[in-house]
């Protein structure tokens, strides 16, 4: 099993004249995309994503303000990545329970690996404990 862990993009550009940053195919991202989903005035009251799953993996990019995101794998092993500039990433493998929490002007970029499925999440912290605990 993989751990989360943070990835940036390529920042190209110049401070006078602004930046891009890209992604081509699994060049930078470690999967295929499937769905490319944003999410955006979340309160900061909020805490988002309190889930896991089966199959998905994802890659989190604050292309606006800042996410707070933490990872939980079964084993207890706890990381926090804090996101605030748009050409870095946080990759979630499919076994990490995670959260985020914004800023209210935050704009989350979210590439996944699969398209929507409801069967792939597992809702519950104690499910999630105990489905990956076992393999």
């Amino acid at each position: 099993m993989q751990n989360p862990y943070q990835l940036e993009f390529p920042k190209l550009g110049q401070s006078n004249i602004g930046y891009i940053s890209v992604t081509e195919h699994t060049k930078h991202v470690p999967f295929e995309v499937q769905r490319i989903f944003w999410t955006y005035y979340t309160p900061e009251s909020i805490v988002r994503g309190r889930h896991a799953h089966h199959r998905t993996e994802q890659v989190l990019v604050a292309v606006a303000g800042r996410i707070i995101v933490t990872t939980e794998l079964a084993d207890g092993t706890i990381q926090t990545f804090r996101l605030e500039d748009p050409h870095v990433g946080v990759y979630i493998p499919p076994h990490a329970w995670h959260t985020m929490q914004y800023s209210h002007s935050a704009v989350q970029l979210v590439l996944a690996s699969s398209p929507y499925d409801e069967a792939d999440y597992i809702r519950s912290y104690d499910d999630f404990k105990q489905i990956w605990q076992h393999r």
